[in-house]
C-alpha cells in the first residue's frame, strides 16, 4: 500500500513511533500488581506452539471482518451473513471475547472453553450459511478470550525459547495454509491437497498445546491474586478503547449498508456491457495493491456486469482483503464471490448493476491440477432473466482436467433455457480443441467474435442475445491479462444475419467510451483491433 492506492503509511509510522516511545519510558511501579511466578511451569515448547497457533488463527481468520463470512457464503438468494453489516457482528464478538478473557481468564483457559471452540471451528469448516457463521463467532470469541491466557503463560518462560518456537510454528502453519490451495505448484503439495480440515485440526491442537502449558503453570497458583490500582486502570483502558472501536465498526456498517438501488449505465437503451478480467489477486506488476486503479477503469468502461478471476484475496499471502466488497461499495453493484477460500480455488467473483436473483457455485472436475471455479448466476436484466457464468479453466499442463471441465460447463450452459453470457478463461485456441465443445450445439453458445484469432485465455460467449459490440482493452501494469468487454441489447431478438458496421452508424447509447481511443488513459486503450467492433 501507498498513498496513491489508499495506504495510510505515514500515519501508521507516526503511531508506531508514539507506541515505541510510550512503551520504553520509565514508570514508577510500586510492585503492587506484580506477582513473581512460583511453582511449576508448563513446557516452553508447548507454550510457543500455542502462541504460534493463536497468531495464525487471528491472522488467517480475524484480520478482516469478512474473511469467515466468505467461508460460509454460498450464493444468492441470501441465506446467511453478508460482509455488510455482519462484519460488525464479528468485530463485536471479538471485542467481547477479549473482555471476557481479561476478566475471566480461568474460564477462558479451561478445557471446556477449548472444547466449545473446537466445535465452532468444525461448524465453520464444514457448514455454510448461518450454521457456519455461528461456529465462526464462537471461534472468534474464543481466540480473543484465550489470548491473554496464552500470553500470560508464555511470558513465564525464556522469550527466546517460547517466541522463537511460536513464530517458527506460525510460519509452518502459514505455509500449510498456502500448500492446501497451491498444491499444483509446490513440493509435496499433493499430500495436503484441499485439506483445510487438516489445517484447522492442526491449528486447534496447537492452541490446545498452549492451553495445556498454561494449565500446568496455573495449577500451583491456588490463591486468586488481587488486582492492584494499576491493573484496574489498565483494564478500564481496554474497555474504553474497545467501546470506541465497536462504535466505529457499527458506524462503518451503517454507512456501507447496501442500498440495492443500482442503475445500469445505459438503462434507456437496455444495453448490457459485460466484461471479463483476470486480476491476479489485485496486485499489480510491481506488487502494489491495485483495487483503486481497477475500480476506475471498470467505471470508465461503463461495465454493468464484470467477471473477476484469480480474485481470492481472503488469504494471508493476499492480505485478507475483501476486494469484491470494495468494488460493490464504490461502484454501486451487487456482488457474488465463490466458491469460498475454504474450497481451495484461486477465486471467481461477479459484480453486477443488475439484481442477482439466484447463483450457484461450482467446483469443476480437476483430478490432477488446480481446482476450476465457476459461478452460475441468474440476473434480472430490465425485467428479463439472463444467466451469467464466470469460469476459470485449469492449466495448460493438465489436458484431461480441461477436457472434463469443458464437458461439465458445456452441459451446464446447454441445460439453461435462458439467454446466457459466459465470461471465462478457457485456455484454448479459437476454433481448435475444447473451443469446439464450448461453442457447439451441446452448449448452444456462440463466440462474440469468431474472427478474433489472437486469443488463448479470455473469451466471451453468448446465446439467445443480440450482440452489438466487442472490445479488447489493454491492462497497463495492473495485471498480466487484458480486459475483454462485450455489449448486448435486452429485449431484441437475436438476428439470423449480422453484419459488422462502423461506429458512426451505431446509436450513442450502444457505443464504447471514446476515452480509450488512441493513447487511452493511464495505460488503458483499445488494442489488438485499436478500436471496438460493432454489429447490427
Amino acid at each position: 500500500m501507498h498513498a496513491g492506492n489508499g495506504g495510510w503509511n505515514k500515519l501508521g509510522l507516526f503511531l508506531g513511533v508514539l507506541a515505541v516511545l510510550r512503551s520504553t519510558r520509565k514508570l514508577a511501579v510500586s510492585g503492587g500488581d506484580y506477582f513473581p511466578s512460583s511453582g511449576k511451569k508448563g513446557s516452553s515448547t508447548l507454550a510457543g506452539i500455542g502462541i504460534g497457533g493463536m497468531l495464525f488463527a487471528m491472522h488467517s481468520l480475524l484480520s478482516d471482518s469478512s474473511t469467515m463470512i466468505s467461508w460460509v457464503w454460498q450464493g444468492y438468494p441470501i441465506r446467511g451473513p453478508i460482509a455488510v453489516p455482519h462484519g460488525a457482528v464479528t468485530i463485536f464478538v471479538m471485542g467481547a471475547g477479549l473482555v471476557f478473557g481479561l476478566f475471566k481468564p480461568d474460564v477462558a483457559g479451561s478445557w471446556a472453553a477449548f472444547g466449545v471452540s473446537s466445535l465452532g471451528a468444525t461448524l465453520l469448516t464444514f457448514f455454510g450459511h448461518w450454521t457456519g457463521f455461528y461456529g465462526a463467532l464462537v471461534l472468534a470469541f474464543y481466540m480473543l478470550a484465550v489470548a491473554p491466557v496464552l500470553i500470560s503463560s508464555a511470558i513465564r518462560h525464556s522469550p527466546a525459547k517460547v517466541f522463537g518456537a511460536g513464530f517458527a510454528w506460525y510460519i509452518f502453519l502459514m505455509l500449510f495454509h498456502v500448500w492446501v490451495v497451491a498444491y499444483a505448484f509446490v513440493p509435496g503439495g499433493p499430500f495436503v491437497r484441499e485439506h483445510t480440515d487438516w489445517l484447522m485440526i492442526t491449528m486447534m491442537f496447537s492452541i490446545g498445546a498452549g492451553v495445556y502449558s498454561a494449565s500446568v503453570s496455573n495449577s500451583s497458583n491456588t490463591r486468586t491474586k488481587p488486582i492492584g490500582p494499576n491493573g484496574k486502570r489498565q483494564r478500564s483502558y481496554y474497555v474504553y478503547v474497545l467501546a470506541i472501536l465497536q462504535l466505529l465498526s457499527v458506524s462503518a456498517a451503517y454507512l456501507r449498508f447496501p442500498t440495492n438501488d443500482y442503475t445500469p449505465y445505459h438503462k434507456d437503451d437496455k444495453v448490457v456491457t459485460a466484461g471479463i478480467w483476470t486480476i491476479h489477486f489485485g496486485l499489480d506488476n510491481n506488487v502494489w495493491s491495485s483495487e483503486y486503479r481497477m475500480r476506475d477503469v471498470i467505471q470508465e468502461l461503463e461495465i454493468d456486469v464484470m467477471g473477476l478471476l484469480e480474485s481470492d484475496t481472503q488469504r494471508i499471502i493476499m492480505g485478507n482483503r475483501d476486494m469484491t466488497q470494495f468494488f460493490a461499495d464504490d461502484l454501486g453493484m451487487y456482488a457474488d464471490f465463490g466458491p469460498g477460500p475454504n474450497k481451495h480455488t484461486w477465486g471467481s467473483a461477479l459484480i453486477s448493476k443488475f439484481p442477482i436473483v439466484n447463483s450457484t457455485h461450482h467446483l469443476l472436475p480437476s483430478p490432477v491440477g488446480e481446482l476450476a471455479p465457476a459461478i452460475h448466476a441468474t440476473l434480472d436484466m430490465y425485467g428479463e432473466m439472463v444467466d451469467v457464468v464466470v469460469f476459470h479453466s485449469g492449466q495448460d499442463e493438465d489436458p484431461e482436467d480441461r477436457r472434463l471441465q469443458t464437458e461439465y460447463l458445456s452441459n451446464l450452459m446447454g441445460e439453461s433455457p435462458r439467454p446466457l453470457i459466459l465470461l471465462s478463461y478457457l485456455v484454448t485456441k479459437p476454433l481448435e480443441g475444447n473451443y469446439n465443445t464450448y461453442v457447439s450445439e451441446l452448449s448452444g453458445m456462440k463466440d462474440i467474435d469468431q474472427t478474433d484469432w489472437d486469443r488463448w485465455c479470455e473469451y466471451i460467449l453468448y446465446k439467445k442475445l443480440k450482440r452489438t459490440g466487442y472490445a479488447r482493452v489493454s491492462r497497463d501494469t495492473i495485471t498480466d491479462t487484458e480486459i475483454q468487454v462485450g455489449k448486448f441489447v435486452i429485449g431484441e431478438s437475436e438476428p439470423e444475419d449480422e453484419m459488422q458496421i462502423p461506429e458512426q452508424f451505431v446509436p450513442e447509447g450502444r457505443r464504447f467510451p471514446a476515452l480509450f481511443r488512441g493513447e487511452g488513459v493511464r495505460g488503458h486503450r483499445y488494442h489488438v483491433f485499436d478500436e471496438p467492433k460493432y454489429w447490427q
